[in-house]
């Protein structure tokens, strides 16, 4: 049995972690704002622990972390709701970000499993597939740009870490990004809009399953977590139409890249392969079958993307 306390544990990857966890049988604190996550995410478990606060605090950090003494933390807590937020975004992702790493330092906490952005590789990357050797330029989303400087807080540190560096994460319980803009505005009977952009979009639990492995000793240090393919946008759509079941399949319309958007950023996985296993894949319309599941039961939170989107309405 472990002892894992996991941030942003009411949040998409947190929570589908926290349930894998406790399916095993370990003992699982979370800490969470509620700002993107919701509390029936997770339902109540004896072994489970659930504070609603802010990482930022730094004296209740040390006071969790010091008490519960952690043999792991899972740091999936995240500040993206609003690209011009900066003030939020720099107090949970850096502030909040630094206070966890540094109790971990503290308290002598084994491993630290972080998450971060492809776009701290920059808005035009230089390599595709992207390698763990580009040098991080985080500098186009204030995201992008907290994301990373926890990262390099992380590396500073001495802390036995795992940093995964995501594709797009989709599934159940998914707040941001183009799913549930897609859902609300197909159920509103709105307009929606695709450009021609590709990514790779992943299921939320093969990650997770993926973060146990790390949990419990599996590699150190940056992995891209991707399945290696991009997909058109498009596609996205058309798989979030068959999965509705829309009368009359409406089309999206194409609209071109807007100044800050990328065409594709696709990750280069093979070192978490080799280091990790083989990982099946989750296919994308049963990815994207779960997620509207999920809103038609629940609904969405808003419609969040990190970056601005052109010409939205």
């Amino acid at each position: 049995m472990k002892k894992v306390l996991v941030t942003g544990g009411l949040g998409q990857i947190g929570s589908h972690v926290v349930e894998m966890l406790l399916e095993r049988g370990d003992k699982v604190f979370v800490i969470d704002n509620l700002a993107t996550g919701r509390r029936e995410h997770l339902q109540d478990h004896p072994d489970l622990t659930v504070v609603i606060d802010t990482i930022a605090d730094k004296a209740l950090v040390e006071k969790l972390v010091g008490d519960f003494r952690p043999d792991a933390i899972v740091h999936t807590a995240a500040s993206y709701k609003d690209p011009d937020d900066w003030y939020s975004d720099t107090l949970t992702n850096c502030v909040g970000g630094a206070n966890m790493v540094d109790a971990a330092k503290k308290f002598g906490v084994g491993r630290f499993i972080y998450f971060q952005t492809a776009l701290c590789y920059g808005l035009k990357p230089m390599q595709q597939p992207i390698r763990l050797d580009h040098p991080r330029f985080p500098g186009g989303s204030s995201y992008a740009i907290s994301k990373t400087t926890n990262e390099f807080y992380l590396e500073l540190s001495g802390v036995d870490y795992v940093t995964f560096r995501l594709a797009n994460v989709v599934g159940p319980r998914n707040v941001a990004g183009p799913l549930p803009i897609f859902y609300q505005r197909l159920k509103d009977g709105k307009q929606c809009f695709v450009t021609n952009a590709r990514r790779d979009f992943v299921f939320v639990k093969d990650l997770a399953r993926v973060v146990l492995k790390a949990i419990d000793g599996v590699g150190h240090g940056a992995y891209h977590f991707s399945s290696g393919k991009d997909v058109a946008i498009q596609e996205l759509y058309d798989a979030v139409v068959t999965a509705l079941d829309v009368p009359g399949k409406p089309k999206a319309e194409l609209k071109e890249l807007g100044p800050d958007d990328v065409f594709s950023i696709l990750l280069d996985p093979s070192r978490t392969f080799e280091d990790f296993g083989a990982i099946e894949f989750t296919p994308l319309q049963e990815t994207v079958s779960a997620a509207m599941a999920y809103y038609q039961k629940y609904g969405t939170l808003g419609e969040y993307t990190h970056l601005r989107l052109e010409g939205k309405k």
